[in-house]
């Protein structure tokens, strides 16, 4: 058992976690030794025993991905974390990797390219596509970037809810912020996206990919 790589599992649908235990099931050397459904409960896990590898999904309740990451990346600065999303690379993949992620893979990738960025971050390596790192690239070299690789981590966040359809209120109680601090990032977002209301910013969310 001790050569085995250990994977911590966190995303909040059941139905993901079991057939991503599945896949690692197969293999000889990885081995699901936890599963999370929220970042609440992974950042529990993770202060309760040792990890080789997190899989953790990026869009989840009681703390959403990137936050958690950011957090573990601060209490456990050299644990490999490989995000997983139903959502492409260009919506979070470069935030991911600047927050610390190890890596950035689609819920649509291939069994063995899973099994593959498992093996070669939990062997202290960095899994980053040819795109993803042409990406990385532009934003080092400060090129011209979209209007929404431009956005803050909590500016994204507050459009991705607000794109769901949540009200004000309800995006509040889920970021735990007051509803004027929401209304101050939805005038943000509507300025910096050029954007009138909230029907706008909901049709530019569901346009670029940011509700699953």
């Amino acid at each position: 058992m001790n050569d085995k790589i250990h994977v911590l599992i966190a995303d909040d649908h059941a139905i993901v976690r079991q057939g991503l235990r599945q896949i690692l099931s197969e293999t000889e050397d990885l081995i699901v030794a936890g599963e999370a459904d929220d970042g609440a409960e992974a950042l529990q896990l993770a202060r309760n025993q040792q990890w080789d590898v997190f899989l953790l999904d990026v869009a989840m309740p009681n703390r959403n991905g990137i936050d958690t990451l950011k957090q573990l990346k601060k209490e456990f600065p050299r644990l490999p974390v490989l995000m997983l999303s139903m959502h492409p690379e260009d919506q979070y993949a470069v935030r991911a990797i600047q927050a610390g992620a190890a890596g950035y893979l689609t819920k649509q990738s291939a069994p063995a390219e899973l099994v593959a960025a498992i093996r070669k971050v939990a062997g202290g390596e960095k899994y980053i596509s040819q795109t993803l790192a042409s990406k990385l690239a532009e934003v080092i070299a400060g090129g011209n970037r979209p209007a929404l690789e431009k956005l803050s981590d909590r500016e994204h966040e507050v459009l991705r809810l607000i794109a769901s359809g949540k009200t004000l209120t309800q995006v509040a109680e889920e970021l735990n912020i007051s509803v004027a601090t929401v209304s101050t990032y939805r005038a943000r977002l509507l300025e910096k996206l050029g954007l009138g209301n909230t029907a706008e910013l909901i049709r530019y969310g569901l346009e670029h990919g940011l509700v699953e």
